[in-house]
């Protein structure tokens, strides 16, 4: 009688764990097809997310702003063909004159860099997507506007000019004494905006998606940073509250990655470049003086130097046994 009550136990305790093993397949091929995977090791559960793609994080993804603009240059560039053929003539270097502006990724122009940003911010605003994507209510200048005036009732409607974009940006940044580096991290931020929380900028929120980035990026790269209360007091209708809450949330949209590596600011520098000379918004060239020549030529020495003394000291010596520091080890002789 127990053995048929001992060989029924195991049957019960067989059928439980083939069960427990089958809802834990099922249990781990939703999170597959759902495109969540588990990671034991660390207790960390992760969304699956590819980020080659995503150029404000991946420095060989092509940037959305330049992308963007593809339509309108090609138009512009058969204008000009067509319309001014041959009237236009670049500066080019010689033996004797050699032609340079003063704009370097590591020093940028600060009108030419915002003339830029605000052209990118205007071709994602033209060529946005139609279905428009999601909506933030934090972004919406209707329902937090940031003057006391009346809204118009069609304010989401009319694209703003480049012109509009750039006099917003430039008396933020002026007023703040903000730097150029800190247009193209606002810049990378509005797009990882843009790809993170799956919305789109247009007319009616434009303006607080700068204001948003522009107080992140300021906060993140100047060494003295702008608080909350300093924007109150360049624009005069909106609450440190407001401004508060717009810092929160764009941070939680961010997923809080404010990192901006040095490859992807390289990236997004030069293609504003690239935006810039398709738009006939080059940054004069001017003849190299001897004053900057000067200057250039003892920047690049101190730079050889220090290569130099890196590869000196990259270098590998043969050690003697006068400098050995330490127990010496000798062999024993056995006789």
């Amino acid at each position: 009688m127990s053995h048929y009550h001992n060989q029924n136990l195991f049957l019960s305790l067989t059928c439980c764990a083939v069960l427990l093993f089958i809802c834990s397949v099922v249990s781990f091929s939703t999170r597959i097809s759902m495109g969540h995977f588990l990671v034991t090791d660390s207790d960390f559960v992760f969304t699956e997310l590819n980020m080659e793609y995503n150029p404000s994080d991946h420095p060989r993804a092509s940037t959305i702003f330049l992308s963007k603009s593809q339509p309108d240059v090609r138009e512009k560039r058969k204008s000009l063909f067509i319309n001014h053929r041959g009237s236009r003539r670049r500066k080019h270097s010689s033996c004797s004159t050699i032609f340079l502006d003063d704009n370097t990724v590591s020093q940028p122009n600060l009108k030419f860099t915002i003339k830029c940003v605000s052209l990118a911010i205007y071709y994602h605003i033209k060529n946005r997507d139609t279905d428009g994507g999601m909506q933030q209510d934090i972004f919406d200048e209707k329902l937090h506007p940031l003057s006391k005036s009346e809204v118009p009732s069609d304010y989401d409607k009319h694209d703003p000019e480049q012109k509009q974009i750039y006099r917003f940006v430039r008396t933020l940044f002026s007023a703040a004494q903000l730097t150029a580096e800190c247009a193209i991290v606002t810049l990378v931020y509005v797009e990882r905006l843009l790809t993170y929380a799956d919305i789109d900028i247009g007319p009616g929120n434009w303006k607080r998606m700068l204001l948003g980035a522009i107080l992140l990026a300021s906060k993140v790269w100047d060494d003295q940073a702008v608080w909350n209360v300093d924007y109150c007091q360049i624009l005069k209708d909106i609450t440190v509250e407001d401004m508060n809450e717009l810092e929160r949330q764009f941070l939680e949209l961010l997923q809080f990655n404010i990192n901006v590596p040095s490859s992807v600011y390289a990236k997004y520098y030069f293609d504003l470049r690239s935006l810039s000379e398709t738009n006939n918004l080059s940054f004069p060239l001017e003849p190299l003086s001897q004053d900057k020549a000067q200057r250039l030529e003892a920047i690049s020495r101190l730079c050889d130097d220090k290569y130099k003394d890196a590869r000196r000291a990259g270098k590998k010596r043969s050690a003697s046994v006068d400098n050995l520091v330490g127990v010496r080890w000798v062999p024993a002789i056995l006789s």
